[in-house]
C-alpha cells in the first residue's frame, strides 16, 4: 500500500517545468523515510511501475552495495523509519524488481522551509534538478502545524530535533540566535558535540537512558553549551523521544545561574563574617514553633543541624532556668510594644559549657502594620563577659589596694607630723638659744641641719596628705572672695629667702593690684608656692624667674617662667603624674617628692581650671595656670 504523504508536487510549477522533467533522464525525489514524492516518466519506465508516488522506494528497488551506500547499519534506521538520513551522497547502483539496473546520483537537499529531501538523477552532476526541488515541493496550506511552527519561532526557548544518530534535523530561530549555529553549521555534529567538556559525561548518560526507554518518556538535565563564538551558556533541557527522533527544548538560564552564584557568594561571605564575629541571624514567625537559625547560631548553641531542630521549646530547654522567663517576657514585650528588644541570656551546651549570648531583635510587620514575626541576631559574648568580669575584679582589687595605700600613707603621715613638729620646734629653740648659750658653736650648725631636714620632711608629708585627699575625693574647696594679686605677692615673699640663697631674682608682672576672684585661698597659695619653688629649684645661678598675673574675660592666668634646665620633650606629657620627675643629667640631685606639679594640676582642675606647660631643654620652662573668676560655677570637688 502506498504511504500517505502531506507533501505533494506543485501542479503549476510542474506544468511550467514539464520540458525539463519529462526529459529521458530518470529523476525522483524521496522523503527521508524513503517515500517517493516525485518520479518522472523516464524513471517509471526503468522501474517498470506506474504511479509510484507515495510508495516506499525500498519496496520497488534495492541498493546493490547497501553497506557502501549507507553510513550506518540500515537496520537501525529502518526501525526508526529514517533510513535515508544515513544515505551517503554520490553515485549508487540500483536494481529494480523487474531486473533492470541503473546508476543514480543521490544528493541531500534542504528546502527554504528547512525540510530535507533526497534527490536521485541518472545524471552524475544534475545541479539544475537539485535547484528545482524548492519549486517542485508544494507548500502546505496554513494549517494547525504551520501555525504552531510560527509560534515556536516566537518562543524564547531553544528547540531542536535530532535523528537517531544524534545529528540535528531541525532547529528554531532562537537556537541560531543564541548559539550562532545554522543547520548547515551543525551538519555532521550531534547534540553532545556542543556540550561543555565538564558536563559531557552526565549528559551522555542521560541521553543513553532516553534511548533505552521504550516509552515516550521525558528527561531533563542542566548543562552548559558552547556557542559558535566559544561562549558558555547554562541551559535547562527537556528531551523526549518520539518515533526515532529526539525532540529537545532548552531554556537559557545563564543569568539565573549568575544570580545564584552571586547569591551563594554573598551568603558564604555573610556566613564567614558571622563566624568571625561569633554572630548569627534568626527569624521566628508569630504563632509558629520553629525558629530559623543560621549556621553560626548552631555553633553558638553547641549543636548541629542534624541533631537539633530549633523550636521555642527546644531553645528554652537549653537556656539557664533563670533566663527562660526573661526570654519569654522580652519576646512578649517586643510584640506588644512593637519595638526593638535586647536581652542577654545563658545557654547550657550539650557539653555542659555555659555560654553567654546577647540577643538583639526587631519586629516584622505586614502591610497593615501588625507584627507577624521577630528577627535579629545572636552573638556569643562569653569571652567578652569573661574579660569584663576579669577587668572588674582587677579594678576592684586595684581600688582596694589603692585605698589601703592611701589610708596607710594618711595614717603614717599623721603619725609622723606630730614628732616632726616637736623636732622642728625644739631645734628652732636650741638654734636661737632661748634657754641659754650652747657651749660649742658647731652644735648650732647641727641644730640648723636638724631643723631644715625636719621642715623638708614635713613638706613631703604634707604633699602626700594633700595628694591622698585629692585622689580619695575628700579634698573640698573652701571658696571665698580673695585678692589673687596679694596671694601672688605673698607667695613671692615666702620664697624670697630661698631665691636669694640661690642667687635667683624673682620679677613680678602684675597688671591689676585689686584683681579679685572666687577661689580657695589655701589652694591658690599652694599652687603659687609649688610653681615658684620649682622655678627657683631648677634655675641656673643668678637666673631670673618671671611671674605674671593677667586677667581675661572670665578667667585669670597665673604664669611662672624660668630660664633654667628645662624639661625633656618626652616628659612633658607625664610630668604632672603623681611621683613623676623629669630626671636628667641636669635635674639629678634636686630634692622633692615629685608631687608638686601633680597637686598643682589637681587643685587647678578642682576649680574648673587647667594647667599648660611649655619647656625647652636647657632654655627654661613656662607653666600657665588658668583659674575661673568664679569657681563656684565651675568647681569639680562636689560632682
Amino acid at each position: 500500500m502506498p504511504m500517505a504523504s502531506p507533501l505533494k508536487i506543485n501542479a503549476q510549477t510542474r506544468t511550467e517545468s514539464d520540458s525539463f522533467l519529462e526529459e529521458n533522464v530518470a529523476r525522483l525525489i524521496l522523503g527521508m523515510d524513503g517515500e517517493v514524492i516525485f518520479a518522472n516518466a523516464a524513471f517509471e519506465n526503468v522501474a517498470g511501475e506506474r504511479a509510484i508516488e507515495g510508495h516506499n522506494f525500498l519496496k520497488l528497488a534495492e541498493f546493490t552495495d547497501a553497506e557502501d551506500a549507507f553510513r550506518h547499519s540500515p537496520l537501525l534506521f529502518a526501525q526508526e523509519n529514517k533510513i535515508f538520513a544515513a544515505l551517503r551522497s554520490g553515485l549508487h547502483e540500483i536494481k529494480f524488481k523487474n531486473g533492470q539496473t541503473i546508476y543514480l546520483q543521490f544528493d541531500s537537499v534542504i528546502s527554504k522551509d528547512g525540510a530535507q529531501y533526497i534527490v536521485g538523477s541518472a545524471l552524475e552532476h544534475d545541479e539544475r534538478f537539485s535547484q528545482t526541488v524548492e519549486n517542485l515541493i508544494a507548500k502546505p496550506a496554513l494549517g494547525e502545524e504551520n501555525i504552531a511552527n510560527h509560534f515556536l519561532d516566537l518562543s524564547n526557548d531553544l528547540l531542536c530535533v535530532a535523528r537517531a544518530d544524534g545529528s540535528f534535523e531541525s532547529i528554531n530561530a532562537k537556537f541560531t540566535g543564541l548559539l550562532g549555529f545554522t543547520l548547515a553549521d551543525l551538519e555532521g555534529r550531534n547534540f553532545l558535540d556542543l556540550v561543555h567538556p565538564d558536563d559531557k559525561a552526565a549528559v551522555r548518560t542521560s541521553l543513553q537512558t532516553l534511548w533505552r526507554e521504550n516509552s515516550e518518556s521525558v528527561i531533563d538535565f542542566e548543562c552548559r553549551l558552547i556557542s559558535n563564538e566559544a561562549r558558555s551558556y547554562w541551559m535547562e533541557w527537556k528531551h523526549k523521544k518520539v518515533e526515532g527522533h529526539v525532540y529537545s527544548l532548552g531554556r537559557d538560564t545563564t543569568s539565573i545561574k549568575k544570580h545564584e552564584l552571586a547569591l551563594h557568594r554573598r551568603e558564604q561571605q555573610l556566613s564567614e563574617a558571622e563566624a568571625i564575629g561569633h554572630m548569627g541571624h534568626w527569624h521566628w514567625s508569630l504563632g509558629q514553633q520553629e525558629i530559623r537559625f543560621s549556621d553560626e547560631i548552631y555553633r553558638i548553641f553547641g549543636v548541629t543541624r542534624e541533631n537539633f531542630f530549633p523550636t521555642l521549646d527546644h531553645v528554652n530547654a537549653m537556656l539557664h532556668r533563670r533566663d527562660v522567663g526573661r526570654m519569654i517576657q522580652a519576646f512578649q514585650r517586643a510584640i506588644i510594644e512593637q519595638n526593638d528588644h535586647e536581652i542577654d541570656f545563658r545557654v547550657i551546651a550539650p557539653s555542659g559549657d555555659i555560654r553567654h549570648v546577647r540577643c538583639q531583635g526587631r519586629c516584622e510587620f505586614d502591610n497593615e502594620g501588625d507584627v507577624t514575626g521577630l528577627y535579629g541576631i545572636m552573638q556569643d559574648v562569653t569571652q567578652t563577659m569573661s574579660h569584663e568580669r576579669a577587668l572588674l575584679e582587677a579594678k576592684e582589687a586595684a581600688e582596694r589596694a589603692y585605698a589601703a595605700k592611701s589610708q596607710f600613707l594618711a595614717n603614717m603621715s599623721h603619725e609622723l607630723r606630730t614628732p616632726l613638729n616637736a623636732i622642728i620646734g625644739f631645734s628652732e629653740m636650741m638654734q636661737q638659744q632661748l634657754l641659754g648659750p650652747i657651749g660649742n658653736e658647731r652644735y648650732i650648725d647641727y641644730i640648723k641641719g636638724i631643723r631644715e631636714s625636719g621642715e623638708h620632711l614635713l613638706d613631703l608629708i604634707t604633699d602626700i596628705l594633700d595628694m591622698s585627699k585629692i585622689e580619695a575625693g575628700k579634698y573640698e574647696l573652701d571658696l571665698e572672695d580673695i585678692n589673687v594679686t596679694k596671694i601672688v605677692r605673698l607667695a613671692m615673699h615666702m620664697i624670697e629667702g630661698r631665691a636669694v640663697e640661690a642667687g635667683i631674682k624673682v620679677k613680678p608682672h602684675i597688671m591689676d593690684e585689686e584683681l579679685r576672684i572666687i577661689a580657695d585661698r589655701r589652694a591658690v597659695m599652694q599652687i603659687m608656692l609649688n610653681l615658684l619653688s620649682n622655678a627657683v629649684k631648677f634655675s641656673h645661678e643668678n637666673g631670673i624667674v618671671e611671674v605674671d598675673c593677667t586677667p581675661q574675660r572670665d578667667h585669670v592666668l597665673l604664669r611662672v617662667k624660668d630660664y633654667g634646665i628645662g624639661i625633656p620633650a618626652n616628659k612633658i606629657g607625664t610630668i604632672t603624674n603623681p611621683f613623676e620627675q623629669a630626671a636628667n643629667q641636669y635635674s639629678r640631685g634636686h630634692e622633692g617628692s615629685g608631687l608638686g606639679l601633680s597637686i598643682t594640676k589637681e587643685l587647678a582642675e578642682l576649680h574648673g581650671g587647667s594647667i599648660h606647660i611649655e619647656s625647652t631643654l636647657g632654655a627654661g620652662t613656662t607653666v600657665t595656670i588658668r583659674l575661673p573668676l568664679d569657681a563656684s560655677k565651675t568647681r569639680k570637688d562636689q560632682e
